[in-house]
């Protein structure tokens, strides 16, 4: 079976002049650049707010969709430095240890804020994007201890088709080495063996708890339940894959209400990021047992929601 190519891998969607820009120069050059404008953005974080929202997960869900799609809204500033294609720092996932000045550097000052209001005419917000917050199991307390006002975003995905996706992306990535999905999923239990409460130490990091969680990451209500627990509910916008890919703009519309923002129609469609179509159907006697599976968590979340999802 032929594996996909790294095509559409997520990110945020860099300017042409910003890509041409990072073509031309040498990686060493730019690894210089970015020590030096995290070193100064450390030192300069008491000048710079916390992030006023973070869109969690879901992965595969469609976060860098609506990441992409936040940066083009006037209200909506990117992190820093703007060339770079990053759409996240992972600090609550990954980098907590680095501690909170260093997370603060990746975002603008008060004043770059300032002078954006005054162009646009509008006030200014800033935002992030992992979908590792969402499965990560220390993720939201660290959120409510750095940011307890932030506004949130989770986009869950039908598990079966999102594990599957998942399971194809890290092929692609180089992350994933087994040659088929149902030997993925026959492995998640011995690479997932280990406790979640190691993650508890801020330096540390499980790869497959990371890559691998293709079916634990699509059993949503415990993952939605620590949010729930950490924050009043109405911080939480919950949306789903098959309302972003039915009606994105209607989406897009709760996300702006959502975060405060004025209603405003992009001028460029509302394209969908990191979307893959290069790989080979689900068998359907996967589709078939995992659907079984998934059954009991899928009512699990409709009875936490208190809406069906016909999944």
């Amino acid at each position: 079976m032929s594996r996909p190519t790294g095509r559409g891998i997520g990110g945020v969607r860099r300017s042409p002049a910003a890509a041409r820009a990072r073509a031309l120069l040498p990686d060493p050059v730019v690894s210089g650049i970015r020590s030096a404008v995290r070193s100064y953005g450390s030192a300069t974080a008491s000048r710079r707010p916390a992030p006023e929202f973070l869109v969690i997960g879901a992965k595969k869900g469609g976060t860098t969709s609506v990441i992409n799609w936040l940066l083009r809204h006037p209200q909506v500033m990117g992190m820093i430095p703007r060339a770079q294609s990053a759409k996240s720092p992972h600090y609550f996932d990954i980098n907590y240890w680095r501690g909170q000045s260093w997370y603060l550097s990746h975002f603008p000052t008060y004043a770059a804020r300032s002078r954006r209001a005054g162009k646009v005419g509008l006030p200014q917000q800033t935002g992030e994007s992992s979908p590792y917050y969402l499965f990560h199991p220390y993720a939201a307390e660290r959120i409510r201890a750095t940011t307890p006002d932030a506004r949130l975003i989770a986009i869950l995905r039908e598990p079966v088709s999102r594990a599957y996706s998942n399971y194809w992306d890290r092929v692609a990535t180089g992350n994933e080495t087994l040659s088929s999905f149902e030997e993925a999923v026959a492995a998640e239990p011995a690479r997932l063996a280990r406790p979640e409460s190691a993650l508890a130490d801020p330096r540390a990091y499980d790869f497959d708890h990371d890559h691998h969680a293709y079916l634990r990451r699509g059993e949503y209500a415990p993952q939605l339940r620590r949010y729930f627990e950490a924050f009043p509910r109405e911080q939480l916008l919950v949306l789903t894959f098959d309302e972003l890919r039915t009606d994105a703009e209607g989406v897009f519309q709760q996300v702006q209400q959502h975060l405060g923002l004025e209603d405003h129609a992009l001028d460029q469609s509302l394209e969908a990021f990191n979307v893959r179509t290069d790989y080979p159907k689900i068998d359907p006697r996967t589709r078939d047992r995992l659907r079984d599976h998934f059954a009991p968590h899928n009512a699990e979340l409709e009875q936490l929601l208190g809406r069906p999802l016909g999944w």
